[in-house]
């Protein structure tokens, strides 16, 4: 189904800045909307339940799973996350623009169901450069580094399932680039015909 609002799935290994660069961008542009996904782990540092996301236990998860709830959902990291099909869609079909964190699986399922989706991959610029942005990070033992590392490996083997790629080297960098490509995916044929369909009418292009 055609939807006038976009939807932007980034994905990225633990580490690489995902949540910084989006974060940034959702308080450069007011137009684009979090996705707040369902996860079984819990709450790190300050995040905060409906805001990060939505912490659920394993039955809860379990009985959306079952319902059919989820556009997607996988296990990262020994923790489940997924996202509500019914609260993206209500919001794409508002002229929202729509942007989702996720790990690659959820973001190759999604583009499943939504084919418009624009899938975005983000790099690090060396494996040296992440591992230190772990361990700066405080988070996560060194055991549970080790375990990002190994999943990122997986990871960033799909990134050729993207349809861009941003290395992020230079935070300030990268997040023009993101910027970039939301703002020329706006500009697309079938975007504006979505979004302006009424100057498309007028101007009797069908």
């Amino acid at each position: 189904m055609d939807y006038p609002g976009n939807l932007f799935v980034v994905a990225a290994p633990s580490g690489a800045g995902k949540s910084s660069l989006v974060k940034a961008l959702l308080e450069l542009d007011s137009h684009v909307q979090p996705s707040v996904s369902h996860t079984t782990r819990a709450p790190r540092g300050q995040e905060k339940h409906g805001r990060e996301y939505f912490f659920v236990s394993q039955a809860e998860f379990d009985s959306m799973v079952i319902a059919d709830a989820f556009v997607e959902w996988a296990n990262v990291h020994s923790h489940r996350y997924g996202t509500s099909k019914k609260a993206i869609e209500e919001r794409i079909a508002q002229g929202a623009d729509v942007i989702l964190e996720i790990d690659f699986q959820g973001a190759l399922q999604i583009k499943k169901v939504f084919a418009n989706a624009v899938s975005i991959f983000i790099l690090p610029p060396s494996w040296e450069e992440l591992r230190s942005r772990l361990e700066r990070r405080g988070e996560d033992s060194e055991d549970v580094i080790e375990l990002r590392l190994k999943n990122a490996a997986t990871e960033v083997a799909q990134v050729h399932n993207f349809d861009f790629v941003i290395i992020n080297e230079m935070f300030d960098r990268a997040l023009f680039d993101l910027k970039a490509i939301v703002h020329s995916q706006r500009l697309k044929f079938s975007a504006q015909r979505r979004a302006r369909a009424e100057t498309f009418k007028a101007l009797n292009i069908p």
